[in-house]
């Protein structure tokens, strides 16, 4: 199983980056893990987006979901998605759909979105889009995908992949800190870990996690391996990466845009 990052920044994009993105793939099957500001265009750099098999969306916040518009545009009306042929395309009958999954209520929050400029089922019409329990597990050929609600401002689920050949991730998606996290991740190979916050929030309810918070969590998992991510170019990586190394024993990395990882 192989994961690239395509978007790692916090709900504001990094100097020529992209929110919340990550491409799965084990043997001829491809899945994309959260589409934020920006992913898009980096898909395009590393996989054909009509080849994508499926997407999942961990939460409705608009950093994890926003390039699902232009991804709709293309297949809707990308020359190799129309019935004549144009320049280059012989014409099909049987344009890409890949299948969306959202949370509860994604499809209502993508309708409404898409209403507010007079495309009411843009995604409907692009996507097959369907939406996942906590409690059930989708196959995408060799790859196993399941959830697990954590605490965050709406309701959030943490995403699985295990993959037929062993290798298995846990994204963390954007949480406080909690104990559904680690007992989802109990001995991963990988846990993305989000780690927006330079220091914990001082006042209201807490959504999120420090980079030290994101390596307490890999240590209480005992996950293999620990990917930071979710931070903005506005820190220092050499900072983030001393603190949440500080609180877990085991390989740590920073994420970046077009990182690959095999596992």
């Amino acid at each position: 199983m192989k994961l690239t990052v395509l978007g790692k920044s916090p709900a504001w994009q990094d100097a020529g980056g992209a929110c919340s993105g990550y491409l799965v793939a084990e043997g001829d099957s491809v899945i994309l893990v959260d589409c934020g500001n920006g992913v898009f265009g980096k898909l395009r750099s590393h996989h054909d987006y009509v080849d994508v098999d499926a997407i999942f969306v961990s939460h409705l916040h608009a950093d994890h979901f926003m390039d699902l518009i232009p991804y709709a545009f293309a297949l809707i009306y990308a020359p190799r998605q129309q019935p004549v042929p144009v320049d280059r395309w012989p014409g099909t009958e049987h344009p890409a759909r890949p299948v969306l999954y959202g949370p509860p209520g994604a499809g209502d929050c993508f309708r409404t979105i898409c209403a507010a400029f007079g495309m009411e089922n843009l995604i409907d019409e692009a996507f097959e889009v369907r939406e996942y329990e906590a409690s059930e597990e989708i196959r995408v050929g060799p790859l196993a995908v399941s959830f697990r609600e954590v605490p965050h401002y709406i309701q959030t689920f943490a995403i699985e992949v295990a993959g037929d050949a062993g290798g298995r991730l846990t994204y963390g998606a954007d949480c406080r800190p909690n104990e559904a996290l680690v007992e989802f991740a109990a001995d991963t190979d990988l846990l993305i870990a989000e780690a927006t916050l330079p220091r914990p929030e001082r006042t209201g309810i807490r959504g999120h996690l420090t980079p030290a918070e994101a390596g307490e969590h890999a240590s209480a998992a005992e996950a293999k391996r620990l990917l930071v991510t979710h931070i903005s170019d506005e820190l220092d990586p050499a900072w983030a990466l001393a603190e949440a190394s500080s609180k877990f024993g085991g390989t740590t990395e920073i994420a970046f845009e077009g990182m690959q990882i095999d596992i």
